[in-house]
């Protein structure tokens, strides 16, 4: 008997990391942010009778029924499929990730990128950068409030950019490749209360946060000249300078420090936390794939729930 292979449509994204600027970035401040491709999603489509089933690692259900944490990502699927002129029934969206939730890295972006991605593809239908940033946007706007859409922005692009919340968004030029480490505290970080806390040491201390915020600004800029000039040392010393006004405003923790310390004593050039804070992930810059792959090690050794090194040219 002869059977009709069913329809499927896959949809990519990768992770992303800040190499600096995040916090400031919310006030008005540049950020650089560099795709992560190291983690990955992979969003599959398949026609089924019935409902709109969605599975991933935290949910298997009818769509309808997804839990308040899924909120932002089931609403972007129906709005797509809105924008699609498609009923929300008859496909199963199969969501597979291996970026770790709450750790700065992307998560929800890269999820909602794929999803909307493989919606497209599944229906033949050319997606538009700018139609493609305004689904996601939707699922952000639930992950994280008001967020600035550099997670989107860099989740969406192959290369490092350049990003202001109202201004300008563009490829940052890097004469010299860059041998990064990403290392995970395994806690997931709590950026809501983070970015919290700094808005009310900015009531209490205006001056002080002010300071810190216009001291990141800077940084970032030396950053993008040292990146176009190849200067990795400058790169790892903005970002040594970058960590320590982040403690300042008390966004770093114990955990992110000490692997912070570990990276700088096994010969980093630079080390910082990267994203939200109070939990998630830092990164550090290594002279050579070499001492990437030694980096990781050691900061694997010394408490790190996952490591990874990467090349960025």
């Amino acid at each position: 008997m002869m059977t009709t292979q069913k329809k499927t449509a896959i949809g990519r994204a990768h992770s992303k990391i800040i190499l600096i600027g995040e916090h400031a970035v919310v006030y008005g401040k540049p950020a650089i942010a560099l795709p992560f491709p190291s983690l990955e999603v992979v969003s599959s489509v398949k026609e089924i009778s019935g409902d709109l089933f969605l599975t991933c690692r935290y949910f298997v259900g009818k769509l309808e029924e997804a839990p308040k944490d899924l909120k932002g990502i089931a609403t972007c699927i129906t709005e797509t499929l809105k924008n699609l002129k498609q009923p929300a029934k008859g496909l199963q969206i199969k969501i597979d990730s291996s970026v770790p939730i709450g750790r700065g890295l992307g998560s929800s972006a890269s999820s909602a990128i794929a999803v909307v991605k493989s919606l497209y593809q599944y229906f033949e239908q050319k997606l538009s950068k700018t139609k493609l940033l305004e689904l996601v946007h939707i699922s952000e706007t639930y992950a994280h409030g008001n967020p600035s859409g550099i997670d989107m922005v860099a989740a969406s692009s192959s290369h490092p950019l350049w990003f202001e919340r109202d201004g300008e968004t563009y490829p940052v030029k890097i004469k010299s490749p860059l041998h990064l480490v990403v290392a995970d505290t395994g806690r997931i970080g709590e950026t809501l209360e983070a970015v919290e806390s700094i808005r009310k040491n900015s009531l209490l201390s205006p001056i002080k946060v002010r300071h810190s915020i216009d001291l990141l600004g800077d940084y970032t800029l030396r950053t993008k000249e040292a990146l176009a000039e190849g200067n990795s040392l400058l790169v790892g010393s903005m970002m040594d300078a970058a960590h320590n006004e982040l403690k300042k405003l008390g966004v770093s923790d114990t955990e992110l420090d000490h692997l912070v310390q570990i990276a700088k004593e096994r010969g980093a050039l630079g080390a910082k936390l990267t994203g939200g804070g109070k939990g998630g992930c830092m990164i550090a810059l290594a002279s050579s794939l070499e001492h990437a792959k030694d980096l990781a090690g050691a900061l694997l050794q010394n408490g790190a729930a996952q490591a990874w090194s990467y090349i960025i040219e």
